[in-house]
């Protein structure tokens, strides 16, 4: 066989062999959410069935009238998606302010608090569970939107993400607005936020999906039905000697709508942040 057709034979193989390998993958992250969507369609009888089936025999969507009816979840909608977009608000805010501040202000011991804010990244969130659930009940605010929305107001990952994309602004275009009398802020609201929306999108789908699929701090915080959000409305569906499968499937269909409407609607920003983040001239 020539040299040049056993180098286009192996290229082949080799693009033939990473394609499945990409596909098999991909169809082994996607089969679990594939399993909840058809599970939400069967009944009791039909899901208990061994061996199991995927597609289900008599589709029906009994579970998910029956699981809104079990539970106020319209007002865990409510609730997580209200806490879920303050969160994001305010990150937004606050960290593209700080993150400002980090790239192009210039302070005495900047980098050193920079590195500091930076560290907190490596204290796990568990340990800080306790004494922020404690200023919490000193100021009296359990079980309450200020529990669920105050301490996640701002983020070092946030700052870090917006620093990083900020350095690779050219620092001529703040120079010209400052020429142009424009102010500290309006540099950062006319010039800087405007050239990083991949980075800005990127941070909220990030926080989005983090508070809206948060089940451990609104399980220490909550403790009324009305206070709840979706990720603990889900709960309900299993007791101790028993699980409802599909209705907590059809509840968690309907509680990944939010994160894949989120996604979607910012994923050419969030793929461009990605891939932007962390460069610099």
């Amino acid at each position: 066989m020539p040299a040049a057709k056993k180098r286009t034979v192996l290229t082949l193989s080799g693009s033939v062999l990473l394609h499945v390998v990409v596909y098999g993958l991909a169809l082994a992250t996607i089969a679990p959410f594939l399993w909840m969507v058809l599970t939400s369609v069967k009944d009791l009888p039909e899901i208990l069935t061994y061996p199991p089936r995927w597609i289900p025999e008599r589709a029906t969507l009994d579970n998910f009238v029956n699981a809104f009816e079990a539970a106020p979840f319209g007002r865990y909608y409510f609730n997580s998606l209200f806490v879920a977009f303050s969160v994001t608000a305010g990150q937004l805010i606050t960290c593209s302010m700080a993150a400002y501040a980090f790239a192009r202000l210039q302070f005495r011991g900047r980098d050193v608090l920079f590195y500091l804010f930076l560290g907190t990244m490596m204290i796990p969130g568990q340990v800080t569970m306790i004494p922020s659930f404690m200023v919490l009940h000193w100021l009296g605010w359990v079980d309450s939107y200020y529990a669920l929305i105050v301490p996640g107001l701002a983020s070092a990952f946030g700052t870090f993400l917006l620093r990083q994309f900020f350095l690779t602004i050219p620092r001529d275009l703040e120079d010209a607005a400052s020429l142009d009398g424009c102010s500290r802020f309006g540099v950062l609201w006319r010039i800087i936020l405007p050239l990083s929306r991949p980075a800005l999108a990127t941070l909220a789908i990030f926080t989005f999906m983090g508070v809206f699929n948060d089940f451990l701090w609104a399980l220490i915080v909550v403790s009324s039905d009305e206070m709840k959000t979706v990720q603990l409305g889900l709960a309900i569906f299993r007791d101790r000697y028993q699980t409802d499968w599909g209705q907590l499937m059809a509840a968690s269909v309907t509680a990944t709508l939010p994160i894949i409407i989120v996604f979607f609607a910012a994923q050419k920003y969030f793929i461009r942040g990605i891939t932007l983040s962390g460069m610099k001239d």
